[in-house]
C-alpha cells in the first residue's frame, strides 16, 4: 500500500512537469512565429500569475457553483462529528463542513492546504450511507486534504485554464494580426496553428490523468485512516448502484468529487475524471488482505 502511494506521488510530479513543458512549448513556438523571445517569457509569467490567482480563488468558486452551504455541529451532528473525529485521527485542523442539497450520493474536498480546507457532502450521500460507509467516504476526502491533493488540483485547474486562454489568444493573433509581424518560416506557422489547436486537448488529458492518480491515492489514504478498506469499497458499490450525477452539472469542478458528478459527460473510460468504480473496489479489496 505504501509503495502504491509513493508511486502515485511520483507520477503526479511527472505529470505536473509535463504541464510546464506544454506551456513552455506553446510559448516557444509562438515566440518563433513572431520572432520575439518576449512572447516566450510573457507566456510563462502570464500562466504563472493566472494559476496563482486560481490557487486562492478556486476553492470559493468550487463551493459556490456546486451550491455548498456551510454547516455547524448542531445543523448535522452526524456528519460534523465524523469529520471532526477523522481530523483528530489524522492530526490535522478541522476543515469547514458543507452540505449540498442534491439527491445524488457524492462528496468533495477543496482548499489550498489543510489549514484552509473545506469538505462537502450531498444530502443524498447522507441518506443512503450507514455510518461506516460515510466515515469511509469522508476519510477519502480528508485523504485528499492530507496528501495536499486539493492544492495540486487547484494548480492543475489553473494551468489547464491558462493553456486554453493562451491557445485561444495565439489563434486570434494568427488570424487577425498583420502578416508582416509573423515569421516567414512556413514550418513555424504550421506548428503554431497545430499547437494552438491541440494543446488544450492534451492539457485536458493530463488533467484527467492527475485526477485519476489522486483518486487512487486518496482511496489508499482513507483506507489506512479507518483501517477499513471494505467500508470504502461498499460505499463505492452503493454509489455505483444509485448513480453519482448531480443536478448541477459543472465540468470544471468534476475532478474534485468522490465519484464522477457528470451525467453522460464522459466518452469512455479514457475521458473520465475518475477511475472506474470496479477498479477502485478491486484495489481496496486487495488492500484489505494486507490489514
Amino acid at each position: 500500500m505504501y509503495k502504491a502511494i509513493a508511486a502515485n506521488k511520483r507520477n503526479t510530479v511527472i505529470i505536473m512537469i509535463i504541464f510546464i513543458m506544454i506551456i513552455a512549448t506553446l510559448g516557444y513556438i509562438f515566440s518563433q512565429v513572431y520572432g520575439s523571445t518576449g512572447i516566450f517569457w510573457g507566456t510563462l509569467v502570464g500562466a504563472s500569475i493566472y494559476a496563482f490567482m486560481q490557487y486562492f480563488l478556486a476553492a470559493r468558486i468550487a463551493l459556490g457553483v456546486n451550491g455548498a452551504k456551510e454547516i455547524s455541529k448542531r445543523d448535522n451532528p452526524r456528519l460534523y462529528r465524523i469529520v471532526e473525529n477523522l481530523a483528530i485521527t489524522n492530526g490535522m485542523p478541522m476543515p469547514k463542513v458543507y452540505i449540498i442539497d442534491d439527491p445524488a450520493p457524492n462528496a468533495f474536498a477543496t482548499g489550498r492546504d489543510p489549514k484552509h480546507a473545506h469538505v462537502a457532502a450531498t444530502s443524498g450521500i447522507l441518506e443512503i450511507m450507514d455510518d461506516r460507509e460515510l466515515e469511509a467516504v469522508m476519510a477519502h476526502e480528508l485523504g485528499h486534504v492530507k496528501n495536499f491533493d486539493i492544492r495540486v488540483m487547484m494548480i492543475v485547474f489553473g494551468l489547464v485554464s491558462a493553456i486554453g486562454l493562451i491557445a485561444d489568444l495565439f489563434l486570434r493573433m494568427m488570424w487577425f494580426s498583420n502578416d508582416d509581424n509573423r515569421s516567414s518560416s512556413p514550418i513555424f506557422m504550421v506548428l503554431g496553428i497545430v499547437a494552438a489547436l491541440i494543446t488544450p486537448f492534451i492539457a485536458m488529458l493530463v488533467q484527467l490523468a492527475v485526477s485519476r492518480q489522486r483518486e487512487y491515492l486518496a482511496d489508499a489514504t482513507g483506507a489506512m485512516t479507518t483501517r477499513d478498506p471494505e467500508g470504502l469499497a461498499t460505499a463505492l458499490e452503493k454509489i455505483g448502484q444509485y448513480g453519482s450525477g448531480l443536478r448541477r452539472q459543472n465540468s470544471s469542478t468534476a475532478h474534485l468529487f468522490f465519484a464522477n458528478p457528470l451525467k453522460g459527460a464522459s466518452i469512455g473510460r479514457f475521458f473520465s475524471t475518475h477511475p472506474p468504480v470496479e477498479e477502485r473496489v478491486a484495489r481496496l479489496r486487495a488492500m484489505g488482505n494486507k490489514f
